[in-house]
């Protein structure tokens, strides 16, 4: 099969999952069932995933996930894959989908509100004053950044709460935050808006979603990934 065949899928969603194990299981026997390599984070939060496998499986995947009322509104973001981008399925079971290490955060209540791709453009066309606070660590950002773009220069995402001093002179600016595919963003910015950050807001569906919309625009460079291909220019997946 040549690269085409293949689709790369991330997708996440905050809710409360109970009986992690049963669920982790569930989780692990659907994905098998459609050979799909990549992992699964399953956290007392929520979900948060990577996977591949040949376009017409991902397909089937994302159909039968579609079918629990947990997924039935979640946006899986495509990109094409290569059949290498994983070794083998790991379905886990964490403290956090994605480890910031303040204790609890009510997502759903306290993120901030988002900005669609075509509205993060327009702001760029309209040269209005804001800034893009990126979420990613700076190798990431190595990779591509938009223009505008404040880096706070961490290793890792658990670094941010330690971060929040440097950035304290956004408090009152207009700012966007963006990470890859914005699950960053929905637990970063219930952050910075309880550490007193007043006009934040988030990158609707992350940097991905834009690249596809606005390919060649105020992102430059290619978005770092986190399996095998290491960056994608986001291709259109078949």
């Amino acid at each position: 099969m040549n690269q085409q065949d293949y689709t790369v899928i991330l997708f996440y969603k905050f809710s409360k999952i109970k009986n992690l194990e049963a669920f982790r299981e569930k989780q692990r026997k659907i994905a098998a069932d459609f050979s799909l390599t990549g992992r699964i984070l399953i956290a007392p939060e929520g979900v948060n995933a990577t996977l591949e496998g040949t376009s017409e499986n991902v397909k089937k995947y994302v159909k039968k996930l579609k079918t629990q009322t947990l997924f039935r509104d979640v946006v899986f973001k495509e990109s094409a894959g290569n059949g290498k981008a994983f070794t083998k399925l790991m379905v886990k079971v964490r403290a956090e989908t994605v480890t910031l290490g303040v204790g609890d955060l009510n997502v759903k209540k306290n993120t901030s509100k988002m900005v669609t791709a075509k509205q993060l453009q327009k702001m760029y066309d309209k040269n209005e004053d804001f800034v893009v606070l990126d979420l990613r660590n700076d190798y990431e950002i190595q990779a591509g950044y938009f223009e505008n773009t404040v880096n706070p220069k961490m290793r890792f995402f658990r670094e941010l709460p330690e971060k929040i001093k440097e950035l304290e002179y956004l408090k009152n600016k207009k700012v966007v935050t963006v990470c890859t595919g914005d699950i960053r963003c929905e637990k970063g910015t219930c952050l910075l808006k309880r550490e007193g950050f007043k006009n934040i807001y988030q990158l609707k569906d992350g940097i991905h979603t834009y690249m596809k919309q606005f390919p060649a625009k105020r992102f430059k460079g290619t978005l770092f990934v986190f399996d095998n291909r290491m960056t994608t220019s986001v291709v259109e997946a078949p």
